[in-house]
């Protein structure tokens, strides 16, 4: 990229910055100037924010790409520069509780934290350790967003499953079948539903994929007539 581009590109940031703070001046003006804020101060003040927002979702975002090279990383020798490795299966573990671990705790509230909790609750449940893998999940539904909300649910509700409580992770999946997202669509969580009923009650199990089977969504259909099949089985 030759140096003009790369002024114009620059030049065309701060024309968005500045327009942001106009913005936001324009919104907050008379409270400030209610307090006696000069209107100098005003404008750096707004340039300052908007700065600081920009800023703080860059970091939070070079955080959470650091966070998923050591989820995706192995053990043993690296096989490549930009794969990360570990000589032990614990030493990944620790590496991998710790990056997420940070970033849940630097950055509650945003998206990048409600990654790193769902995340923490993931790993512990594949460690076998479901006490801590519901906090995390449960931590996800109450304050999380509502597409991560209903993808912590369907992992909550294998949690409960579990641990004995399957109508409790049916309660949950339902929930996402009445208020489906754009992580998990109505479908996909009926077949969860299905999924996770299909030992205890197999009537409706069947009941609930019976319509999917001939979806026009092939994904949808093939998982639909594979639990068909293996309810057959049973």
């Amino acid at each position: 990229m030759d140096k003009l581009t790369r002024h114009e590109l620059k030049s065309d940031k701060f024309a968005i910055e500045v327009q942001h703070s106009v913005e936001y001046v324009s919104q907050h003006r008379q409270q400030m100037i209610r307090f006696g804020v000069p209107a100098a101060v005003i404008v750096i003040l707004a340039l300052g924010f908007q700065w600081y927002r920009t800023h703080q979702h860059d970091a939070r975002q070079e955080a959470l790409h650091a966070a998923m090279q050591i989820q995706n990383s192995t053990v043993g020798p690296s096989s490549s520069e930009y794969v990360v490795s570990f000589p032990t299966n614990q030493a990944r573990q620790t590496a991998v509780n710790k990056v997420w671990g940070d970033l849940a705790s630097k950055y509650p509230g945003t998206e990048e934290g409600e990654i790193a909790e769902f995340f923490l609750g993931t790993n512990a449940a594949d460690a076998g350790d479901l006490p801590s893998a519901e906090k995390h999940f449960q931590e996800v539904v109450r304050n999380g967003s509502a597409p991560y909300a209903s993808e912590a649910k369907l992992s909550l509700a294998q949690v409960y499953a579990a641990q004995g409580k399957v109508k409790e992770g049916a309660d949950l999946i339902q929930s996402v079948i009445d208020h489906p997202t754009v992580m998990v669509s109505k479908d996909a969580a009926t077949i969860a539903l299905a999924n996770l009923i299909k030992n205890t009650d197999p009537k409706r199990a069947r009941q609930l994929i019976e319509p999917l089977r001939t979806s026009t969504r092939a994904a949808v259909s093939r998982a639909a007539i594979d639990l068909d099949s293996k309810l057959a089985k049973q």
